[in-house]
């Protein structure tokens, strides 16, 4: 069954508590509440404790679609990462949640201010085999523990490119999965839809994130943060004409693969300018009617 989600970048950032500081955590799950959408992913505004959340969440009638994982493969022994993943899960599986988005943070850029997200980390040959060998390892743990878990590919991050999308999957073993997503795909020069139609038997997760690309070019041209480029506005949602991401052929690569997850719009704006209630509703108006119109979903339920 496909279900509908958000993330509550939308309305207060994760990585700059500057943007949407103005914003409760109340004010978030009434807008998701009265938008109609199934679950939403973690903020920092949330609880911190699974059951704690879980009650929360149950007053809006929303489910915890899952929460974000930041992994140290290339830093820290296995056994530190999969002890860590299990807490994780805890947490998880408390909230009421059923996946785990996870990526490499050891030496990303994307939540440093200061640094060109052009300048992202490039791993080395054994780097590589390190990587994707200790992730196999944590999505078999996670297999065991009953939880699903794909890796989000990240602008500013050693996933980021087409060329490193497709060599992290050729790498990955029979439990690595993909969380695929639209915008930091189209960001980091891959396209979505190749990606979906590739590899959409191996995606656990869909996250829809559109781009402005006037604004993308300038994060790239003036060497800009990845933070620079959300407060300049190069990410919106499904539906905004600014948006350059087809989402389309997407969905309809879930449908053919017979996808039954969650689809999730995750497009970190400043709320301050750009009405989360506004953007969000019209970015759930357009996924639903995008997934009848592929037979993802049923008419129906658009």
């Amino acid at each position: 069954m496909i279900r509908f989600g958000t993330n509550p970048i939308a309305w207060s950032n994760d990585d700059d508590w500057s943007i949407g500081d103005h914003l409760s955590l109340e004010d978030c799950l009434r807008d998701c509440r009265t938008l109609g959408f199934d679950g939403i992913e973690k903020g920092h505004k949330m609880p911190g404790e699974g059951a704690a959340l879980r009650a929360v969440l149950d007053r809006y009638g929303l489910r915890f679609v899952g929460g974000w994982h930041s992994t140290n493969l290339l830093v820290n022994d296995l056994e530190a990462e999969v002890r860590a993943l299990r807490e994780v899960i805890a947490f998880v599986r408390a909230a009421g949640g059923d996946h785990v988005n996870a990526c490499e943070c050891s030496n990303a850029v994307h939540g440093r201010d200061a640094d060109a997200v052009n300048d992202k980390p490039v791993m080395t040959e054994p780097e590589w085999e390190r990587f994707s060998t200790g992730y196999e390892e944590l999505s078999r743990v996670a297999v065991e523990e009953g939880m699903a878990m794909g890796y989000h590919h990240h602008v500013g991050t050693v996933i980021e490119t087409e060329a490193e999308i497709e060599r992290f999957m050729d790498m990955g073993g029979a439990h690595t999965r993909l969380l695929l997503d639209t915008g930091h795909a189209w960001f980091g020069g891959a396209d979505p839809e190749k990606l979906a139609r590739k590899y959409m038997d191996r995606v656990s997760h869909i996250h829809c994130k559109n781009v402005r690309p006037d604004v993308a070019a300038q994060v790239r041209d003036e060497r800009l943060s990845f933070l620079e480029g959300v407060r300049r506005g190069a990410f919106t949602v499904p539906g905004d004409p600014e948006g350059c991401v087809d989402f389309g052929p997407v969905l309809a690569a879930a449908a053919r693969q017979g996808y039954a997850g969650w689809v999730v719009i995750e497009a970190e704006q400043d709320s301050a300018l750009r009405d989360p209630f506004e953007y969000q509703g019209l970015g759930l108006r357009t996924l639903k009617a995008l997934a009848a119109e592929v037979g993802l979903i049923q008419p129906q339920d658009a």
